[in-house]
């Protein structure tokens, strides 16, 4: 019942934001709340989806209907030019994934339980994809820092764009081998349990496929609004955009992936958690980075993959040392969870305090 009043809000944002012309902050929080409710209703999609196609392709949508809102508003930041700000939002969506998100699900899922059980080989899959993330996306920094010492730094810029232009290529290609090598040529050994039926009446697979395309509408509709009033609102409560980034862009653009994990892991389902969480990370990383470095070409603001900011670098690198140190015996415990919840809390700290 709350889900569905919560749904008033996306009328309610839209009149607000072109009927009242109301103060950014009023529109920014109330399309960030309307993100709720249509998250709830994805993840109910994705479940009924599950059942019909498998757990694998149902975890897999999923994640990729979750990065859809994340990847619009990108966009729209891009169309502004705020290109340090996407990059601070690829950095927030791969710890907020992999550290908050998994840490909340392993918390909610772990009470009235000892401990949760997964997949070690689905486990041991994420971790070494997790490492070649980190390998891809800190390397065009090094090769920034190395070449500034020789070129003329405007043709440096000209290289790391060109350099990942190439990374993007390469890593979309790994993306879809992923996609084949676990979805068709070995799709029994990564197989997820699907758990037990929904407790509901079944939808019809057009009706939740329905379901997935319409809400993913709405949250770009209420991506757009939020977007557009993050400047406004940045400037009203003394934040700067580098933390709205990659605190609050990210949390906004992956609350699907969050409500589903922590449903799912109630539902004692952590190979579909895991497989949401550090799935989401892994496609933000090999797919969603990618996308948007070939669309900033295309829109007239280029981006590169290059991450000056020696803290987002190391965000990353611990992102795939932490999650592989709690993933790899295939069970969790509400400790871990609270671990990883704990380092997420630190980076954010230390991302507020930034200049």
């Amino acid at each position: 019942m709350f889900v569905r009043f919560l749904l008033l809000l996306i009328p309610a944002s839209l009149v607000l934001r072109y009927g009242m012309h109301a103060p950014a902050g009023w529109v920014f929080a109330a399309g960030v709340l309307a993100i709720i409710p249509l998250s709830e209703y994805i993840r109910q999609a994705t479940e009924q989806v599950a059942h019909v196609a498998g757990g694998a392709v149902g975890g897999l949508l999923n994640v990729t209907f979750g990065n859809a809102a994340e990847l619009i508003i990108a966009i729209f930041v891009l169309r502004s030019g705020a290109v340090e700000v996407v990059k601070a939002q690829i950095t927030g969506s791969i710890i907020g994934n992999s550290l908050l998100g998994l840490g909340l699900a392993i918390v909610a899922g772990s009470i009235g339980r000892e401990k949760q059980t997964f997949k070690k080989e689905r486990a041991a899959l994420l971790s070494s994809m997790l490492i070649l993330c980190v390998v891809a996306l800190i390397l065009p920094a090094f090769f920034d820092y190395t070449e500034r010492q020789s070129l003329k730094p405007e043709v440096v810029v000209i290289r790391d764009e060109q350099l990942s232009l190439c990374v993007a290529g390469v890593l979309i290609c790994i993306y879809l081998a992923n996609l084949v090598y676990t979805l068709v040529t070995h799709r029994d050994i990564f197989a997820i349990d699907d758990g037990e039926p929904p407790n509901t009446t079944p939808w019809k697979l057009p009706v939740s496929i329905g379901v997935l395309l319409g809400c993913t509408a709405l949250i770009s509709l209420e991506a757009e609004l939020v977007s557009d009033a993050l400047e406004g609102t940045a400037k009203s409560i003394g934040l700067s955009e580098f933390f709205l980034g990659i605190i609050v862009l990210a949390v906004v653009g992956n609350a699907a992936e969050y409500t589903s994990a922590i449903y799912f892991a109630r539902r004692n389902r952590m190979g579909l958690v895991m497989t949401i969480t550090v799935g989401s990370t892994i496609q933000v990383a090999l797919l969603t980075a990618p996308l948007l470095v070939f669309i900033s070409h295309w829109m007239g603001h280029p981006m590169n993959l290059v991450f000056a900011n020696p803290l987002e670098m190391a965000a990353i690198a611990a992102v795939a040392f932490v999650v592989n140190a709690i993933a790899q015996d295939g069970e969790t415990t509400w400790f871990e969870g609270v671990l990883l919840i704990g380092v997420y809390v630190l980076l954010a700290l230390a991302f507020f305090f930034v200049a």
